[in-house]
C-alpha cells in the first residue's frame, strides 16, 4: 500500500493493528522500542475479517462493478466443470448481474487461483509439489488436473508459516487481455477525517515503490462522507489514472461504484490491482482487496458471517469466542493484560529485562470473571509457556473481578507455573486481599518494572 496509508493500516487487515498503535502512543513510555509486535506480524498474523478473492470478486459483481466470470471449486472435478462452464454462453446467471460481469460467448483461456488469504501466491510452493499457486491454461482438462494438486495441500508463500497454508478453495476464472494497467484504493484516512480516493495510472506493481519512485504519479481525491462522491471527481481520477475517451466515463462510473460499495459494505479500504482496461474497450476491476470496520459488524452480519476462519490459529479462534485478543509470540513468559497499549509496553519491558513474551492477549475494558478463567485456561494450554505475568492497571476494568478470576483459574487449572501479579487501580485493595487470602503461590509486584524482573527471574530458575 501506500507511504500515506501506512500510519493508517499497512494492508494489515486487522483493526486491532490500529487499536495497538493508537493505544501505544498514550501508554508506552518513550525509552520502551515495541519490537515484540514487528515479531508478532511475522510470527503469528492477526487479522479481524478478511475475505477471499472471490468472496470479494462476488461482493463487486453484486454491486455493479465490473469483474472477469468466475466459478469457485472444492475438488478437481469442480473445478474442471467450471471450466467448460467458462466455454459456454453465461447462461445461469440472474440477469440483473450479467451487466457487471465481463461477459464472452466463450472463455478462451483460464486463469486458477488458489484461495489463501496470505498473498505471493504465484511464486508459492504447494506439499504436492506444484509450483505456483496462480495458473493459466487455455485446455480445461489441464485446470482440472492443476486443481487435484492444489485442493487438499498447503501452500507456503513469502507471508504463509514455514509449512504453508492448506488449500479447500479454488477459482476458476476467464482469463482476459490487460491493454493497460492502472491502480485504484478508497480508504479511510485520519488525517482528512473521511475517506480518500488514491490511485495511479501506474498500476500492476508495487505501489510503495511508485509512491517512492514517482511520487507524482499517485493521486488522490479527498471525498466529503456527508456529499459523497462527485462526479466531478470521479471523472478527474478516471483521467489521471490516463483512461481516454469513452473509456474516461466507464473508468468514472466503475469508481463511484466501488465508492458505493465502500460505504455500504462499511469498508475501511477496498483496493484494486490492477484497475485495468481490455483490448475490447472494457474496465475491469481484476483483483481487489477489501478491509472492513470490525466495529460494524453488528449491521453487516452477512459479510462477517463469511469469515473464513481456517487459516486462523486454533487458539486465536478460542480466544475470539470470549472476546480476547490474542497473538501468539516464541517466547515463555506469556502474557495477561488490559489495554492493547499496556499489552505491548509489558512484552517490550519483559524483552527488556532479558525474557521473551509468549503471547500478546488484551483482556480489554469489559471483562468478566468468566473471561479472566478462560484467558488461563488458553495460556495454560500453551506448552511453551514456563511463567505467567498479569498486569491489570484498571481504570474501566475491577480489579476484584480479575482477582476472582485469577483465584478461580489456579484453583480449578492446577496451575503448575510460576505466576506473577501487578494490580493497581480500581478495587486494587480489595483485589489484593482476594489473592493473599487465597493462599496460592502468586508472586505480587509493586509496578510494571518490577513484575517484569519477577517473571523472568521465576524462568530462569528453572
Amino acid at each position: 500500500m501506500l507511504m500515506l496509508q501506512q500510519s493508517l493500516s499497512k494492508t494489515w487487515s486487522s483493526h486491532i493493528w490500529l487499536r495497538l498503535l493508537n493505544d501505544l502512543e498514550k501508554i508506552l513510555s518513550n525509552h520502551l522500542v515495541s519490537t515484540t509486535i514487528l515479531l508478532a506480524v511475522q510470527l503469528t498474523p492477526r487479522r479481524w475479517l478478511n475475505l477471499q478473492e472471490y468472496q470479494s470478486k462476488k461482493l463487486m459483481s453484486d454491486n455493479g462493478v465490473k469483474v472477469q466470470r468466475f466459478f469457485v471449486a472444492d475438488t478437481a472435478n469442480e473445478a474442471l466443470e467450471a471450466a467448460k462452464k467458462l466455454t459456454t454462453s453465461v447462461g445461469g446467471r440472474p440477469r440483473q448481474q450479467r451487466s457487471c460481469l465481463l461477459l464472452r460467448e466463450d472463455a478462451k483461456e483460464f486463469v486458477l487461483k488458489a484461495q489463501i488469504l496470505a498473498g505471493g501466491r504465484g511464486k508459492g510452493v504447494f506439499s504436492s509439489g506444484l509450483k505456483g499457486g496462480v495458473h493459466l491454461t487455455k485446455d480445461p482438462q489441464v485446470v482440472g488436473q492443476l486443481a487435484k494438486q492444489m485442493i487438499g495441500y498447503n501452500l507456503a508463500t513469502k507471508q504463509t508459516p514455514k509449512e504453508g497454508v492448506k488449500v479447500n478453495k479454488v477459482m476458476v476464472a476467464e482469463a482476459l487481455d490487460i491493454s493497460r494497467e492502472t491502480y485504484l484504493a478508497i480508504l479511510m484516512d485520519q488525517s482528512c477525517n473521511g475517506p480518500v480516493l488514491v490511485g495511479s495510472p501506474q498500476g500492476g506493481v508495487d505501489i510503495e515503490e511508485v509512491a517512492a519512485s514517482n511520487p507524482e504519479l499517485i493521486f488522490k481525491e479527498q471525498i466529503d462522507i456527508m456529499e459523497g462522491i462527485k462526479d466531478s471527481q470521479a471523472q478527474r481520477m478516471a483521467e489521471n489514472l490516463g483512461f481516454l475517451g469513452p473509456l474516461k466515463n466507464q473508468a468514472a462510473d466503475q469508481i463511484k461504484k466501488l465508492y458505493n460499495l465502500f460505504l455500504k459494505i462499511d469498508a475501511t479500504q477496498v483496493e484494486v490491482n490492477p484497475f485495468g482496461e481490455t483490448p475490447e474497450g472494457q474496465v475491469v476491476c481484476f483483483d481487489a482487496k477489501i478491509n472492513f470496520d470490525d466495529n460494524a459488524e453488528f449491521r453487516q452480519k452477512d459479510i462477517f458471517a463469511m469469515d473464513d476462519k481456517s487459516e486462523n490459529e486454533p487458539i486465536e479462534n478460542e480466544a475470539a469466542k470470549y472476546d480476547l485478543k490474542y497473538i501468539g509470540l516464541d517466547g515463555n513468559i506469556a502474557c495477561f493484560v488490559n489495554g492493547a497499549g499496556l499489552a505491548m509496553a509489558t512484552c517490550d519491558i519483559i524483552l527488556l529485562k532479558g525474557g521473551k513474551p509468549a503471547n500478546f492477549l488484551d483482556l480489554g475494558g469489559g471483562v468478566k470473571e468468566a473471561q479472566v478463567y478462560q484467558a488461563f485456561k488458553l495460556l495454560t494450554a500453551d506448552p511453551k509457556v514456563e511463567a505467567i505475568l498479569v498486569n491489570i492497571f484498571a481504570g474501566i476494568v475491577n480489579c476484584a473481578i480479575i482477582a476472582n478470576g485469577i483465584t478461580k483459574a489456579c484453583q480449578e487449572l492446577e496451575l503448575k507455573v510460576p505466576l506473577v501479579v501487578r494490580l493497581e487501580g480500581t478495587n486494587v485493595h480489595e483485589a489484593r486481599n482476594i489473592l493473599s487470602n487465597s493462599r496460592l503461590p502468586i508472586t505480587s509486584a509493586v509496578d510494571l518494572e518490577d513484575a517484569a524482573k519477577k517473571s523472568v527471574a521465576s524462568v530462569a530458575k528453572k
